[in-house]
């Protein structure tokens, strides 16, 4: 008994369910990598204000530990947004779309937060 040969019809039918199913399988995988990517952007963010916050509460918002601190920030920012194209504002608890963020939002002006 002899096996006719494939059709090209057919032999494109598998290369192109071959090809969705590797796509499918691809996409998958990388998704938690994208979260994991993100979450890590999250956490870059939270620990840089988190910094901002204890040296102006130890050293005061106009001390060089405090401008370091900010100076963190700035870099997890442009960081996250360099990564993932969005940045996490932690005061706001939200993540931003847009490169919107204000480099002077932690200057000064805040010593009232702690008085309360």
């Amino acid at each position: 008994m002899e096996i006719a040969p494939m059709s090209k019809k057919h032999g494109f039918g598998r290369k192109l369910i071959a090809t969705g199913t590797l796509a499918a399988f691809l996409a998958f995988a990388a998704a938690p990598l994208v979260r994991a990517s993100e979450a890590e952007c999250r956490a870059r963010m939270e620990r840089a204000d988190h910094r901002v916050h204890e040296a102006a509460e130890h050293h005061g918002w106009d001390s060089r530990e405090a401008e370091h601190a900010r100076g963190q920030l700035r870099e997890a920012r442009e960081y996250c947004w360099s990564h993932e194209h969005k940045w996490w504002d932690v005061d706001g608890r939200r993540w931003h779309s847009d490169r919107d963020w204000d480099d002077h939002d932690h200057d000064h002006g805040r010593d009232h937060d702690h008085d309360r």
